[in-house]
């Protein structure tokens, strides 16, 4: 059985078993996937079983495919009868086949996302709902949530009441149902609860798929939801063999429905079972590893194991305290610019936070020292659409060009069509001014419409009056609320726009404290230089992404930026209690067990304009035994300052703290001295202290604090 060879005890005994039953725990980077594969082999070669009988479903279409290629590579095209999907591609090829069972067509249309958010657009229209007080995120969401509960739509307008806004969302759902039922089509829900529906009603059609999969295998196991789980149940019926893959500690999907207990429970609902434990890591460095262990040690619903490696012990985790937000992402950036330095390739060096958010400080301490980086999924901060809708209402104030004029007018919605823009648009040509000046000084319209206009030029106004009054972030405050802008996203519920709002207003108080004496214009300049970014198109970049989304993903080098309580766990999982705090628990140890080589956690104190309190240190840092973390930066709580390691390449032999620090004093850097940084180029020292140099550059740059030593700091002397 040459498919067995490299295998350890464990992965060959979970390719091997007899079980008719098996649920595989495999921990983070213990070779699952491998483990899956070379068990369908192992039922073909050694089995005998015909590969039309094996399905195994996957958790996207990625892995999916990247199975079908490896399987096919070790049994050659007789692998390909194998049914190797997602979840929702078979319940596809099971209801082309049978969902004339439910009268519908075998050609019945499958909907995405944008369709249903094209369904959604024409139901409010008809029906009058504005989608600044309901979003179509929410929207789905209702429906989702609504159809998963098996909440029809009569019961929909019952549990809705006299809500008028509940009541919205039920007339929606009413009309999305009926558009649906009009075309023959499913959306993604339904291609499960038709599928779940179907296998319920005739006993004759779930007979004939019970034969034609006898052999299940379910990959990621920990994420699937009740209904996914009551499907594979069906399938597995009384003679079926089914086969799960998963870590209950990686479960972070809750949010979408999927829930740790079906895992954790695998053995109660199949008494027969057989549990193997992949404990062995192929990825990560023992340090990283023993200290993922100890944090995740300290949640109660899990299945015991202790992951370990035959790597090398490696580097501690390393973590920073800094002094202030951009003072932690100057720290980062300074860190990669070392790694780099060193011979890391930016692809294998990523930074992860809790929330989206959290990438403001961290984007703009990577653009200030010229690191090329990409938001993996995602859009850059100050290209986020609430952040360019706020900063055009500063503009207003500002200069009130006719971008940001044409941007926030209808933001929330006014009644202000694309025809009424076009003849303020000609009127401003006509007469060489802006599109604000006309609506300002003329009465083009009548009616509504004119009606509309005027009040926004009042509020404009009367908020311009007050402009030398109030602070960059007061004046923002006040558009917000006035405009209804705020409240369009509360109504909402939109929590992730929200708080990138309050980020931005936490970014405006850093200006300030920066600059005090700095103006709007200036404010809106500085706001330019990082949102008017050059792409990068090729070459290699660090990668920002939320946790969520580096699930699955590996890297030498990782980042956990923003580790405070509140944020990371979230103020939201701390008020749910146990439960809620074990998923985020989950969630560090899947952040933490990215890392192959290298991991660092970084945090910081002060006020947390989101949070609106002061920031504290999260437990996920206090959490690792002290043996495998390091320890390093301000506002230290900690009984000893642990040694440091720095970077052999750079400053010569490995020194402690301390050393570092006298080091320094050696160096001959005075407070006045005038000095020259790679990236900012000349800056005055304005004070030295326990290592950190508060250095003045000119702006935009203003005051920065760089590690003293760092080699980005050339003296007069040294050129």
């Amino acid at each position: 059985m040459s498919f067995l060879v490299g295998l350890n005890e464990n992965q060959e005994q979970a390719v091997i078993t007899n079980a008719r039953y098996v649920r595989v725990i495999a921990g983070a980077g213990s070779g699952k996937t491998r483990v899956l594969i070379t068990r369908i082999v192992h039922l073909m070669q050694e089995v005998g079983v015909f590969s039309g009988q094996i399905l195994a479903i996957t958790f996207t279409n990625k892995a999916a495919n990247e199975m079908k290629e490896r399987v096919i590579s070790m049994l050659g095209p007789s692998a390909s009868a194998i049914h190797i999907s997602t979840i929702h591609s078979l319940c596809v090829r099971i209801l082309r086949e049978d969902i004339h069972a439910l009268n519908y067509p075998k050609n019945f249309t499958v909907i995405d996302a944008e369709d249903q958010k094209a369904i959604l657009k024409e139901a409010y229209k008809e029906l009058g709902v504005e989608r600044q007080k309901v979003s179509y995120a929410s929207m789905l969401n209702y429906i989702a949530n609504n159809k998963s509960a098996f909440v029809s739509v009569e019961r929909a307008y019952e549990l809705a009441g006299d809500f008028f806004g509940e009541k919205d969302k039920a007339r929606v759902y009413e009309y999305y149902d009926k558009r649906l039922k009009g075309m023959y089509a499913l959306d993604f829900d339904d291609l499960l609860l038709f599928t779940v529906k179907m296998f319920d009603l005739y006993e004759e059609i779930l007979l004939k798929w019970q034969k034609r999969f006898r052999y299940i295998h379910v990959d990621e196991f920990q994420d699937i939801d009740h209904i996914q789980y009551k499907l594979i149940k069906q399938l597995t019926g009384a003679s079926n063999e089914v086969y799960v893959v998963g870590d209950p500690d990686q479960t972070i999907y809750t949010w979408r429905g999927a829930d740790v207990d079906i895992i954790m429970n695998f053995e109660k609902d199949y008494p027969e079972c057989e549990t193997v434990i992949l404990n062995e890591n192929y990825r990560s460095q023992a340090k990283i590893l023993e200290g993922a262990n100890s944090l995740i040690k300290y949640n109660k619903n899990r299945v015991e194991k202790d992951l370990y490696t035959k790597q090398e012990a490696g580097d501690s985790i390393v973590h920073f305290s800094g002094n202030s937000e951009e003072y932690e992402a100057m720290w980062v950036a300074n860190k990669i610019l070392d790694l780099k330095q060193m011979g890391e390739d930016y692809k294998q060096i990523a930074i992860l936070y809790r929330s989206n958010y959290l990438s403001r400080s961290t984007e703009k301490g990577l653009l200030d020292a010229r690191v090329p980086y990409v938001i993996y999924g995602g859009v850059r901060f100050y290209d986020r659409l609430e952040v360019k809708d706020a900063l055009s209402y500063l503009r207003m104030l500002a200069s009130a060009d006719d971008l940001a004029f044409t941007r926030v007018i209808n933001q929330p919605k006014r009644g202000i069509g694309n025809k009424t823009l076009d003849t303020i648009r000609s009127e401003a040509m006509a007469g060489n001014c802006s599109m604000y000046e006309v609506v300002k000084k003329t009465k083009l319209f009548s009616g509504k419409v004119q009606a509309v206009l005027d009040e926004f030029v009042s509020m404009i106004e009367s908020i311009a009056v007050e402009k030398e009054k109030h602070s960059i972030d007061k004046l923002l405050e006040l558009l917000l609320d006035r405009s209804g802008y705020r409240k369009m996203w509360e109504d909402a519920n939109e929590t992730d726009r929200l708080e990138n709002i309050k980020e931005l207003i936490n970014d405006m108080h850093q200006f300030m404290e920066t600059y005090p004496e700095g103006s709007l214009d200036e404010y809106l300049q500085l706001v330019s230089l990082y949102g008017d970014h050059e792409e990068y198109k090729t070459g290699s970049h660090v990668q920002l992404m939320t946790i969520h989304a580096a699930k699955g993903l590996e890297f030498d080098n990782v980042f956990v930026v923003g580790m405070s309580d509140g944020i990371f766990p979230s103020d939201r999982s701390l008020q749910e209690g146990r439960k809620g705090l074990e998923e985020e628990r989950r969630l560090a140890y899947v952040a933490y067990t990215r890392a192959r080589k290298r991991l660092f956690l970084s945090e910081t104190s002060g006020f947390s304009y989101v949070l609106n309190k002061i920031r504290t240190r999260s437990r996920f840092i206090d959490e690792i035994d002290s043996e495998h973390i390091e320890h390093m930066g301000a506002n230290f709580e900690y009984t000893t300052m642990k040694e440091f390691k720095v970077n052999d390449a750079l400053f010569g032999k490995a020194e402690s703290f301390e050393e570092k620090i006298e080091r320094v004093k050696h160096r001959k850097i005075k407070n006045g001295m005038t000095i020259q940084h790679t990236t900012y180029g000349e800056g005055v020292i304005l004070s030295i202290q326990d290592g950190i140099a508060e250095i003045a550059f000119s702006f935009p740059h203003g005051v920065k604090k760089i590690m003293a030593d760092h080699p980005s700091i050339q003296l007069s002397e040294e050129k």
